[in-house]
């Protein structure tokens, strides 16, 4: 499982013109679900992510989580996280989740994130499968993979 976090002032997804999910400062994190991939990983993903300290402290330090911030967290599934890139000109992508498998475990995912973040700070996602216009002004900038 990989997990691409942006950190950004504030980020939005729109879905057929319409805004369905957006956030002030915060994470932005478009999610990659590989074959091998389950629960744990989720889990494992999750946890770090956000206690990953990648906001400004007092003394303009990184020592602070999206947790610690009180700020949003936007999911978005990203199929082509998952691609094979380091042979020819053309991603290929078998060693993705097959969708079904894979938006279940997203829905875990959003599931598991709403549980332990949407207390701290505002919790928004994607439409699994669609076709998505994300915007974000990522802030620094700073973006980091983390995998599971």
């Amino acid at each position: 499982m990989k997990g691409l976090i942006q950190r950004t002032s504030h980020a939005n997804v729109v879905v057929a013109g319409e805004i369905i999910g957006e956030i002030e400062q915060g994470l932005l994190l478009l999610l990659g679900i590989e074959k091998d991939d389950d629960k744990a990983k989720a889990d494992k993903l999750l946890d770090k992510m956000l206690a990953y300290r990648i906001f400004a402290d007092d003394e303009q330090r990184m020592n602070l989580s999206v947790s610690d911030i009180g700020g949003g967290v936007l999911a978005i599934s990203q199929f082509t996280l998952a691609a094979e890139t380091k042979k020819g000109l053309r991603p290929g992508f078998s060693t993705a989740m097959p969708p079904a498998q894979a938006e279940e475990l997203y829905d875990y995912f959003m599931a598991q994130l709403k549980l332990r973040h949407q207390a701290v700070g505002k919790v928004a996602a994607g439409s699994f499968g669609a076709d998505m216009q994300v915007s974000l002004c990522n802030d620094g900038p700073v973006t980091f993979m983390l995998q599971a």
